[in-house]
């Protein structure tokens, strides 16, 4: 594929499709795979609950699982707003060299996303920025278990997968980045390429409609 891009970050829910997505898109550019949610995991082994409170939120509590799903999400996004610093630092150390990269994680807001893309800009290198929506929380219920069988039916981790991927795409609109629809799977990612390229990566919202891509307004 002809690579439009220096640096290209993939936001989107758990179980979605994004690490699948994140490695055909590396692998049709030449480009190599960071998965933001190894930085996640070593940021919060350095810290404490009392150091930085915000990367520990469901640490200590007694039954995260029994907790309501409007809850679960104002956690994780809590979280995942405090994790921007380190989104950015992972773009900025990036952006020192000149080899192409994919970062993928479900903690990729769209606010440090446009930050990011804003800082290549100005750089000038080539990053961008494109968010997966699943809505239906069925279809992550069988992706879950698909990838996850051992774990048996996840329904109430789906819901909230759910309705955060519908916060991560009302917010990557309203940041005028591009959000594309996870199905149909097959043209995923022909429509990932496209809200890609510099002709349209700056348009809002990118939503797979009767096997076409099409434009929206915020």
């Amino acid at each position: 594929m002809e690579r439009t891009w220096d640096l290209v970050l993939i936001g989107g829910a758990s179980g979605v499709g994004k690490s699948t997505a994140a490695a055909r898109l590396a692998a049709a550019a030449g480009a190599f795979v960071v998965e933001f949610d190894d930085v996640v995991a070593a940021v919060q082994e350095l810290t404490t609950a009392a150091q930085h409170p915000a990367l520990h939120l469901f640490e200590g509590l007694p039954d995260p699982d029994a907790l309501p799903p409007e809850r679960v999400l104002e956690l994780q996004i809590a979280t995942a707003q405090a994790l921007e610093p380190a989104v950015l630092g992972v773009v900025r150390n990036r952006l020192t060299v000149p080899v192409p990269a994919v970062v993928e994680g479900d903690y990729l807001t769209p606010s440090a996303a446009a930050r990011a893309v804003a800082e290549g800009e100005a750089a000038g290198r080539r990053v961008r920025a494109v968010f997966l929506h699943e809505p239906q929380a069925a279809r992550i219920t069988a992706n879950y278990a698909d990838r996850e069988p051992e774990l048996g039916p996840q329904p109430r981790r789906a819901e909230v997968s759910a309705r955060y991927s519908d916060w991560l795409a009302a917010e990557a609109r309203a940041h005028a980045l591009p959000v594309v629809d996870c199905t149909p799977w097959p043209t995923l990612i022909d429509r990932l390429t496209d809200a890609l390229t510099p002709e349209t990566a700056g348009r809002p919202a990118a939503v797979q409609k009767d096997g076409t891509c099409v434009r929206q307004s915020v």
